[in-house]
Order: C-alpha cells, then structure tokens, then sequence
C-alpha cells in the first residue's frame, strides 16, 4: 500500500490556540499507515512506474452477455487462512458468503501472502464454480487476483476491497 499523509484530514485539539496546527494521536496514527482512520485505503498521488510491467493481452474472443452473467461474483470476508499442508503453493480460507455459511476456497497464491494477512480483509470470488478437489479438499469457489509480469517475475495481488462491503454483495 502506498500512504500519503496529506490525504488524511487532521483536527485541531480544543486545546489548540491561535490556529496552531495540533493534530489528535488518531489522526497522526492514520497518516503513517496505510489506511485513514475507518480503515479505508488510502490512495497515493504519487505517479507509480508502470513501464517495466507486462500485461496479457485482452482475449480477443467475445462472452456473450448472457453467459457472462451466469458468473456469481460475491463480496466475500475472510474469517481464517490457513496454509495447506503437504502443499507450497496453497492457502486454505473459509470465507462468510453472506448466507452465513462457510464456504471454503484454495488459493495458490501462498507465494504472495501470508494467512494471517489476510484474515479478516473483504476480497471477491466466484461462488458458483463446481467444487473442485485439490489436496484432498473440496474447493467451493475461486478468489479473484490481478496477475501481471514485472521485472521479468510473476506479480499477484489478491483484489481486496473497502471492509464496509457486507459478505454476500453482489457484483454487477
């Protein structure tokens, strides 16, 4: 994440005097982390370097829309991560759907992040895939990424979105 302090309102104690510029200690908090102080990210205005990153080409095969919305896209939260045993590559979470039902998906995406990162965050998944069997485990969904090459090395971030989206909203 990048931070950018200037983004983060700051308020004057009732104590201040003559406009001094005193800020709270919860605001100070917010303006060197990453997000402000409801847990909102906050956005750089810094420009980010893109020239040394690769990106696959747009398939050139078009989804009619009917078929595109047979996808089920879901806000989902993730409640636990767990690295899968036996397995680099696989991350085990169990997710809040909305229904409150815990759905399990598998991620291959152990490479990128660590579970307790991510317990928690709201990401987004696709629920109606058939389940699918992966060491052992019954895999009820995918979790969507942004993949991209840069420097010549696979780069994935796993698509997380504001924590005010409740589990089960839908994406249109």
């Amino acid at each position: 994440m990048y931070k950018n302090p200037k983004s983060v309102p700051t308020m004057k104690t009732l104590g201040a005097k003559n406009g001094a510029d005193e800020t709270t200690d919860v605001a100070k908090a917010a303006a060197t982390s990453c997000c402000d102080i409801d847990g909102a990210p906050i956005i750089s205005a810094e420009p980010v370097d893109f020239s040394n990153v690769k990106i696959e080409p747009i398939f050139q095969e078009m989804v009619d829309f009917e078929t595109f919305s047979k996808s089920d896209f879901r806000a989902v939260k993730i409640l636990a991560c767990e690295a899968v045993p036996k397995s680099k590559k696989l991350l085990k979470f169990t997710l809040d759907d909305g229904e409150r039902k815990d759905r399990t998906i598998l991620s291959g995406i152990h490479e990128y992040y660590e579970p307790e990162e991510l317990v928690g965050k709201t990401a987004i998944a696709i629920v109606n895939l058939p389940p699918r069997k992966m060491m052992g485990i019954d895999s009820e969904g995918m979790l969507i990424s942004a993949v991209n090459e840069r420097d010549g090395r696979e780069d994935l971030h796993l698509l997380m979105v504001d924590p005010h989206i409740p589990a089960g909203s839908k994406l249109y």
